[in-house]
């Protein structure tokens, strides 16, 4: 493997990553009903104050 590939596969990695947080962002700025009816898995732990992180960048798969 050389390093162009191994670079390309990091960028497309952060690329991912970067995508799944925006998305994360837009819907937990969606109200908690809306959140619900979408059946977003962290809807009920925001009545908590839970909040779990997407993990790092390179190794949340």
């Amino acid at each position: 493997m050389s390093i162009l590939s191994s670079i390309g596969r990091l960028a497309t990695e952060f690329s991912a990553a970067r995508a799944r947080y925006q998305t994360e962002r837009a819907i937990h700025a969606l109200p908690i009903e809306l959140q619900k009816d979408i059946g977003w898995p962290e809807a009920a732990d925001a009545k908590n104050g839970l909040r779990l992180g997407i993990g790092s960048w390179a190794g949340a798969k």
